[in-house]
């Protein structure tokens, strides 16, 4: 009982998904190119990646992952500068592939929930890159998830999280849980913003790619590999630095804030949770 009240729950579901034949498809024989194509980039991956040294991962790791995005046939792009040092990153949640197009773009250790880890291949690939697993069905393990990206966070590197805790569909968006945002005030560390949004190749947008509602991996990942111009942008929002008495909900609400409409460089202030941020210029990176 305690397990479900804590989980993250959607409101979005298959009904927020394209009607069939409403988008453009791309062919039979492009569909089955790109099957190949990515069954080849994840047997290399997870034959490869596991057995390099950890300098070498999060570099090996990136081309991996545009290889599959370019083999799903995903056109990517960043507007805005990532952050690669002592970050929090913070993306809304709508796909998995979401931490793919992220991990083409950052070196970053990811948070997933605990049972990517048993997934074939992928639960692989994900222990190879770091991740840092979070058991939804036990809430008190998450005081030890908070550690262990705070520990990261120290070690001067990113950590790409959700903190909507599930996926929505892209046009609707969930509130962020504050629990992890402690990790980032613990250390000191800087709340980078991204925000994900799909398009079709004339620049529509689109629900195609999201996995939500009780629809398997395998169906989420066919409507991918047989939507046609699907493209992803990685929108970079210049940090968040908390200030002196800045709270993990203060710092939550700045954030979901920023997310959903946007604001330059903000440096919190105050001391109780519904601390108003202070907006300044972004500084020079």
């Amino acid at each position: 009982m305690e397990a479900a009240l804590w989980r993250p729950a959607s409101t979005c579901t298959t009904a927020c998904l394209p009607r069939p034949g409403a988008e453009p498809r791309a062919r039979p024989t492009t569909v089955a190119g790109r099957v190949v194509a990515a069954a080849a980039v994840l047997l290399f991956a997870a034959a490869v990646l596991p057995l390099l040294p950890d300098g070498r991962v999060p570099g090996t790791a990136r081309r991996i992952a545009r290889a599959l995005l370019a083999a799903l046939g995903v056109r990517h792009e960043v507007t805005g500068r990532l952050a690669t040092r002592r970050a929090l990153v913070v993306a809304n949640h709508v796909s998995w592939l979401d931490v793919v197009v992220l991990a083409a773009h950052l070196p970053a250790r990811p948070l997933a929930k605990s049972e990517v880890r048993l997934w074939p291949v992928v639960g692989r690939l994900a222990v190879a890159m770091g991740t840092v697993f979070i058991d939804r069905s036990r809430p008190r393990s998450l005081p030890a998830t908070v550690d262990a990206v705070a520990g990261a966070l120290r070690g001067g590197g990113a950590v790409v999280a959700f903190p909507e805790g599930t996926t929505w569909c892209g046009r609707a968006s969930g509130p962020l849980r504050p629990a992890l945002f402690q990790a980032a005030l613990r250390v000191g560390a800087v709340v980078a913003p991204v925000r994900l949004t799909f398009a079709l190749a004339d620049g529509s947008p689109t629900t195609v790619a999201a996995f939500i509602g009780d629809e398997s991996l395998l169906t989420s990942l066919r409507r991918v590999l047989t939507a046609r111009g699907l493209a992803v942008t990685l929108r970079a929002h210049p940090p968040i630095h908390p200030g002196l008495g800045a709270t993990r909900r203060g710092l939550a609400g700045v954030t979901q804030t920023v997310l959903r409409s946007g604001s330059p460089t903000v440096h919190m202030t105050g001391t109780s949770d519904s601390v108003q941020p202070s907006v300044s210029p972004p500084r020079q990176m």
